[in-house]
């Protein structure tokens, strides 16, 4: 059964470690890192959407 695209808002904490950005979701203990803010965000958001695709993830 495909449900379609669902949207969810997430919390990101964001903290820098040496020269790069980590990003935290820790609703779901998702994490990724960039170079810059915005990297890590998006880098984030992509660990995010490949979290909930596997179809075992649990949506918290």
């Amino acid at each position: 059964m495909n449900l379609g695209l669902i949207q969810m808002p997430f919390t990101a904490v964001v903290t820098r470690e040496e020269k790069f950005y980590v990003a935290l979701a820790p609703d779901v203990d998702v994490v990724s890192q960039g170079e810059a803010i915005e990297e890590a965000l998006a880098n984030l958001t992509e660990a995010l959407e490949l979290y909930f695709e596997d179809e075992d993830a649990a949506i918290p």
